[in-house]
């Protein structure tokens, strides 16, 4: 039974990148309903977007396996969970002179597009919960890798002192519940990486007390490969960069460096991208230009939604969850 926005989006959307959402959101209820896995993978700032509305309820019924993201998306779903009210929206934005600029700076945001982050009460609020998981762990002599940490600190309580939207919404308070494995390649370009830094640079935390990319590498090759058989996995991409590049590469690492030739490429695969093709550019690329890297088969059913992705993954998770 499809809801509302189903019916208006089978209605409606009948052409050109319209029509290319709708067969992706089918052929990712069909990956699914013969028992297929599927990543979603977050790369600009998704979070700050508030996709956690639609994609937490993704997570809480099934329909996402396993996530990649940057390391500003996984912190900055946590800071509009513990910050919202402070955030400061700027409709203008494209009016801002630099003096307008340096006024939000001092006045503590930090602008993303037309929404400004709170400094001391989202990334402040966080640093002090998530350095006692960080120095705990030292205590501990042992060692965690980003998301783990994050989850840790969700899931002690500490945090919901703080709530300041319905958590419900919030990706990744689902995604502990449920323990959803996470990929957080480049974790370190983050602000929460950024502050891991400083207290290694003050002598407080050692390097070796955070897993790195590697680790999440050689982790995604055991998850792959236990998860793949049947009707495999599948890849639906938000954006570009690292949060797509890095785990996408697993396949081809494991058949050409690792010489697994019985590895299955991916299963599905779709881009919700507004990155013009051109040469060179990854975000930008065709998905059969991934046929040639050993990432998709001939046979990976590919699709690619040249749209904003901030309107085009609530549209689709919401036509998945059939509302």
């Amino acid at each position: 039974m499809s809801g509302p926005i189903s019916q208006f989006i089978e209605k409606n959307y009948l052409h050109f990148n319209a029509a290319a959402l709708v067969d992706a959101s089918k052929a990712y209820k069909v990956h699914l309903e013969k028992g297929g896995k599927m990543m979603i993978t977050l790369a600009g700032a998704m979070s700050t977007a508030e996709l956690g509305i639609s994609l937490a309820e993704m997570i809480r019924q099934g329909k996402v396996d396993i996530i990649s993201c940057t390391g500003a998306n996984l912190e900055e779903d946590i800071m509009n969970l513990v910050a919202h009210s402070h955030y400061k929206r700027v409709p203008n934005y494209r009016d801002l002179s630099p003096d307008d600029e340096w006024e939000l700076l001092e006045q503590g945001f930090n602008r993303v597009t037309d929404t400004c982050i709170p400094e001391e009460e989202a990334f402040r609020r966080i640093q002090k919960h998530i350095v006692k998981q960080w120095k705990d762990a030292q205590d501990a002599d042992t060692s965690f890798l980003p998301h783990e940490y994050m989850y840790k600190m969700l899931l002690s309580g500490e945090m919901e002192q703080y709530y300041e939207i319905d958590p419900k919404n919030s990706w990744m308070l689902a995604a502990a519940e449920r323990n959803l494995p996470i990929i957080c390649p480049g974790w370190e370009d983050s602000t929460m990486g950024n502050i891991f830094a400083s207290y290694c640079i003050k002598g407080e935390l050692k390097s070796t007390t955070m897993k790195s990319g590697i680790d999440y590498m050689v982790w995604l090759s055991e998850w792959y490969r236990n998860n793949s058989a049947g009707q495999g996995v599948g890849f639906y991409q938000i954006g570009g960069g690292i949060a797509g590049d890095f785990p996408i590469c697993v396949v081809p690492m494991m058949y050409q460096d690792l010489g697994w030739h019985d590895v299955p490429f991916w299963a599905y695969f779709c881009q919700i991208s507004d990155s013009t093709t051109s040469y060179g550019s990854y975000s930008g690329a065709v998905p059969n230009e991934k046929i040639t890297w050993g990432k998709l088969s001939k046979e990976t059913p590919r699709f690619i939604v040249e749209s904003d992705a901030s309107i085009v993954a609530p549209l689709m998770f919401a036509y998945i969850l059939g509302q």
